[in-house]
């Protein structure tokens, strides 16, 4: 069975070698680290929380807010626990209503067994979205954000992305940016190795030192 890491490695040549447009940012910037977290129900619960709190608002004001649910939750950011919680105790540590209502519908749906977050381990794509985005306040973008960072899913093509339209106009030349329907047939070429190319988008925008 061929390894994470080998696949990592595999799939930067591959975006190398099917996109000269790519290929500079691949080699300036540092390298694809996306790989799979642990395969919990709480570990996936939390990084859905974590992913909400962050809608919205600067990457400085989530770290707090998630510190704060942190301690009001003991450290322990679990179905169960967010949903004995109160919406005054929520909103206390910065939650907004919508969040609120969106991370204990979530909560609830795993506990009331409407879904199964276990079952995202061995879901495909499209039925882990599929999952994700039948909960109120999560959509599209998060669960792919989600397959990604979360999952370690190397074959994601997120074109709702706006960060990953605009690294593609910049790094082909572009005069407009894409939008998501022209965009999705873009990513083909790149498969199994889609979230690669992505990764690389986003890298345009912010480069880094070689590796």
């Amino acid at each position: 069975m061929v390894s994470h890491s080998t696949h990592l490695r595999n799939g930067i040549e591959q975006v190398k070698s099917i996109c000269p447009h790519l290929k500079p940012f691949v080699e300036i910037s540092s390298k694809c680290n996306l790989k799979p977290q642990d395969p919990s129900v709480n570990s996936y619960f939390e990084s859905l929380v974590r992913s909400v709190i962050a809608q919205q608002i600067s990457s400085v004001a989530a770290g707090t807010i998630t510190q704060r649910v942190r301690k009001l939750t003991n450290n322990k950011i679990t179905p169960r626990v967010i949903s004995n919680r109160t919406e005054k105790e929520l909103r206390s540590v910065g939650l907004s209503a919508s969040k609120i209502k969106t991370i204990q519908g979530l909560a609830n749906a795993h506990l009331n067994k409407e879904i199964n977050l276990s079952d995202l381990t061995d879901a495909t794509n499209d039925e882990a979205v599929k999952m994700l985005s039948s909960q109120w306040g999560i959509g599209r973008w998060t669960a792919e954000m989600f397959l990604m960072f979360t999952m370690g899913r190397l074959d994601v093509w997120p074109v709702g992305d706006l960060a990953v339209r605009r690294g593609w106009q910049i790094s082909h030349g572009l005069k407009e940016m894409p939008n998501e329907k022209q965009m999705e047939p873009l990513g083909d070429p790149f498969s199994p190795y889609r979230s690669i190319a992505a990764w690389y988008c986003w890298r345009v925008l912010e480069p880094q030192e070689p590796w």
